[in-house]
Formats: C-alpha cells, structure tokens, sequence
C-alpha cells in the first residue's frame, strides 16, 4: 500500500485525492490495501476516504454490526463529511447498508460488492482455529476463485490476527452479529441508486444473494464478474473500477 495512514482522535484512515467523497468500507478480515486498485483510479477525480474499522480493538460489548454503524456515524461526523457515495465489501456492505439505513440524508449512492446483510457462508460465527496456519490459509484462499491471490503476506496478516485471543473474541462476536442482523425487511427504505458488484464464483455470499438483493432495493442495478470470488475489486480491479465509474456517471449528483 503506498498511500499513508492518518490519525485523528482515535480514527485511523485513508484520504486521497479532492471532490465528491467515496467512502469506502473494508470486510472483517480486510485491510486498506484491499481498496489500493480503487484508490489509485479514483482518487485523480474524487475524495476517497477509508476509515481503519476498529474490528480487533473496539470494545467486546460494542463489536457488533450497531458497533461498527456507531464508529463510522463518528468518523463521517468529525471530518464533516457529506454527500457520499458509499462503498463496501462484505461486512463493509452490511456496515454501509445499515449506515445509509440511518443516515439517509448523507448517502447520495451506494456500491455494494460481496455484501453480508441476506446471507454469509464464512468462517466467522465460529471460533477461528487459533495457531493453525493451514487452516487460516485455506480460508482465506477459499475467499478468491484463484487461490493465488491470497498472497502469503494477506495470509500471513490474517494468521496473526487470529493468535490473538481477544481479537478472535472480537471477529466471532462481529460475525454472529452479522448473521443475526438480517435486514431484508427494511431494503425497501433504500431509495438511493445502488450498484451491486457480485463474484460470479463467490461462495461467501453466493450469486443468489446477490438476485434478492437486487430484488428487495429497488433502484439497484447488478453486474456480475466472472472467475471471481467475494472480493471483485481486489481479483479483477480494471472492470470493478470500469463498472464504478459507468455507475456514477449514469448516476451524478
């Protein structure tokens, strides 16, 4: 990742580039550096803002989907953001839904890739397998339709995470929230235009996921990516940016 970390009142983020906001939202075991290929290309044109979610360090009584809506209401508040488009993979996708749910008057469009929220096949909601290397990189291998893309270094940064106890504590605690937290029955208050960006392979939130979203937001749009898994903007970065950039374009503010 060649973009620098800043830190304000506790809030750790990313913030590229001048114009219209793009918040982007990482998954539960993912990083800044999953977004590099989506800041590099939209940061010459828009602000793009990427909060540090605090999954590993918050509170064990605040880690939960409330927790983390509460932590980016927070962040949007002190750097007086407005008017964005929201982007978020995975967990990040149910973080954004939950937070434009709440804050209808800050979301102006939405871009949802991988998202939780109907349904999640995924190693959270049980405790990680603790000092078990194989097992860690199976999984996150398992998030990619080519399993090379899970580099020994994403490995590597999951395994660590994953030896603490209080931060496994943390990523079970978050997950079962997500599952929990179901929001089917209130898709139907999504106005904004929303882009539905799906692994055409994902095995996390498979496809089917991605139909009943499409289903329940009504002014969505949804794009498939063949030979992809969970995370499109990281295995095919060229068309995820191609099919951003179509989608706010047809869609300006």
């Amino acid at each position: 990742m060649n973009f620098s970390l800043k830190t304000v009142k506790g809030f750790s983020y990313i913030d590229q580039g001048q114009g219209e906001t793009l918040l982007l939202l990482h998954g539960l075991f993912g990083a800044l550096s999953n977004w590099d290929g989506v800041i590099t290309h939209f940061s010459t044109n828009y602000r793009v803002v990427i909060p540090m979610l605090p999954i590993y360090d918050m509170p064990i009584l605040s880690a939960s989907i409330d927790g983390l809506v509460k932590y980016v209401q927070d962040f949007v508040s002190l750097m007086k953001l407005d008017r964005m488009t929201v982007l978020g993979n995975s967990l990040g996708g149910h973080v954004g839904l939950v937070y434009t749910l709440r804050n209808a008057d800050k979301v102006t469009r939405l871009v949802l890739t991988g998202s939780s929220g109907l349904f999640e096949n995924s190693m959270g909601g049980s405790f990680p397998k603790r000092g078990s290397f194989e097992y860690v990189k199976e999984r996150v291998e398992y998030t990619f339709f080519d399993p090379a893309t899970a580099t020994a270094e994403l490995v590597q940064e999951v395994f660590e995470t994953t030896k603490s106890i209080q931060r496994s504590l943390r990523i079970v605690s978050i997950a079962k929230s997500a599952q929990r937290h179901n929001v089917s029955n209130e898709l139907d208050k999504i106005i904004v235009p929303t882009l539905l960006v799906w692994g055409l392979n994902d095995t996390i939130t498979p496809p089917y996921v991605a139909y009943e979203f499409h289903r329940l937001i009504k002014n969505s749009e949804l794009r498939f990516v063949d030979h992809c898994c969970h995370a499109p903007m990281m295995e095919h970065p060229v068309l995820f940016n191609e099919m951003v950039d179509n989608f706010l374009s047809n869609n300006p503010v």
